[in-house]
């Protein structure tokens, strides 16, 4: 075995380089501040109830201005938010005319609040929304859309306050559902849901299980999520993967599977592909087959193969040309039928550098640190040629601490077919999983592609297979 550490992963901003998301686009602006189609004035259409409504619009308007961020003594783990409007960081502000605001009456959600049917909710609230989205839509030159959440539909998340659901039925989710109907609708309109607790952290769902209140972040660390969020929705872009010019233009695909809304046994693939600039592109691949070996989803040759054409395809639309290597992240093992089938699609396109690599968080293999800290994120251990581990969540020189609540698990990645060494591999998923434009905390556990890839399924599961999907990720996220 071996041990290395990896240095932090630097971002690629307007005008210079940081490791951190938020110092990056303090001191050097967005990726794209320079762009001509930098979303300058993001028109935000917002949906609820009055109430609702006139909360996150006031969250708004207070975050046009700084706010400070929670006291602690890592200053650099909670920042302050520096205000959003042309003048400052983002150099972009939100128009929140009233024309732009739709009311749904608090009263329907009352009543609905009184079913005994949890799906029967669902529906018919995301009907509601869907609505006032398409009057928005039709009367307005909306960028993005807000479902101001209200809380009736917040406790359903609640097991012991929500209601069941029909027998036979699986249990609806208000945010997958909401987005997998809304892109039929919105032509291509990303749908952002806020939560009451964002507005207003008093509202934070209180769980009776638990008998505890949720944890929210504080002032400034929501304000920043939720403004990176919208300024991507809108077409921006906030940073990315910096990439030396000797370096292979690399493709990065995200595969993951899901069951259908039926929970039938037969599964369903689909692959996220992403360059270096964290451009998204959604593929939907068809249906597969449990292995009679380790009864996980695997991939025939055909249907690999025709997957990764699929994605290619979709590339050489974005960006006029093919990459010269393609790097495929997958949660489960690949078999040879799988790997024959990328292969053979890499090679048709004459693509001759194709990496397969599958990653996972269950090994239970753990490291530990002198003193009262974890693993530094960054620390690599090979424990074979084929198998590695790597902390992408642990202590942070730059935050001077562990961020996070719990033991960190490290990643567990496998080689399966690769050209590029295992530390190039380490590398590259330790700068991709600082591509979540959710979250600007930048010590995300898995790479984007993974996280793109799992996010997708659990929207695309709603969406009947003759459907219109979305193709950017800005839709799923």
């Amino acid at each position: 075995m071996k041990i290395d550490y990896l240095e932090e992963p630097e971002l690629e901003f307007g005008s210079g380089r940081h490791v951190d998301i938020r110092f990056g686009i303090m001191n050097f602006g967005p990726l794209d501040f320079e762009s001509d189609l930098a979303p300058r004035r993001i028109r935000v259409g917002i949906v609820g109830t009055p109430e609702d409504v006139e909360r996150a619009t006031d969250f708004f308007e207070r975050c046009r201005t700084e706010i400070a961020g929670a006291k602690s003594r890592q200053g650099n783990l909670r920042p302050p938010f520096p205000g959003f409007r042309i003048e400052t960081a983002f150099g972009s502000t939100l128009i929140l005319d009233e024309a732009l605001r739709r009311t749904i009456p608090a009263k329907l959600f009352e009543d609905l609040s009184r079913s005994d049917d949890a799906n029967h909710i669902v529906r018919e609230a995301a009907s509601a929304f869907l609505a006032q989205f398409e009057h928005l839509l039709e009367h307005t030159s909306v960028d993005v859309l807000v479902c101001a959440v209200p809380e009736r539909l917040e406790t359903l998340r609640d097991p012991a306050l929500r209601p069941a659901v029909p027998k036979g039925e699986s249990r609806l989710d208000f945010h997958h559902y909401l987005k997998a109907k809304a892109m039929a609708l919105t032509g291509g309109k990303p749908v952002q849901l806020m939560l009451p607790s964002t507005s207003d952290p008093s509202r934070a769902r209180k769980s009776k299980i638990k008998k505890a209140t949720r944890k929210i972040q504080d002032d400034a660390t929501r304000a920043w999520n939720l403004h990176t969020a919208l300024y991507y929705k809108a077409q921006g872009r906030p940073w990315r993967i910096p990439r030396d010019v000797k370096e292979l233009t690399t493709c990065f695909v995200g595969v993951s599977f899901y069951y259908d809304l039926a929970r039938a046994t037969v599964l369903t693939s689909m692959a996220q592909v992403f360059d270096e600039r964290g451009d998204g592109v959604v593929v939907r691949g068809g249906p597969v087959q449990l292995s009679k070996e380790d009864r996980t989803p695997h991939l025939s040759v055909s249907d690999a193969e025709a997957l990764l054409r699929d994605a290619l395809a979709k590339y050489r639309v974005t960006h006029e040309t093919l990459p010269a290597r393609v790097v495929i992240h997958k949660t489960s093992p690949f078999d040879e039928a799988e790997l024959e089938g990328f292969n053979s699609a890499a090679s048709s396109e004459r693509i001759s550098r194709l990496d397969a690599i599958s990653v996972s968080e269950n090994d239970p293999t753990r490291l530990l640190r002198y003193g009262a800290y974890p693993p530094l994120r960054g620390t690599w251990l090979a424990l074979d040629a084929r198998e590695h581990l790597l902390y992408t969540r642990g202590s942070v020189d730059f935050y001077a601490t562990y961020p996070g609540l719990y033991i960190p698990q490290p990643l567990l990645f496998r080689c399966d077919d690769v050209a590029a060494t295992p530390r190039q591999i380490a590398r590259e998923l330790l700068a991709l999983s600082k591509l979540n434009w959710n979250h600007t905390q930048f010590d995300g556990s898995e790479p984007i592609t993974v996280v793109a890839a799992r996010k997708v399924g659990e929207i695309l599961k709603y969406v009947d297979p003759e459907e219109r999907i979305a193709p950017r990720y800005s839709s799923y996220m």
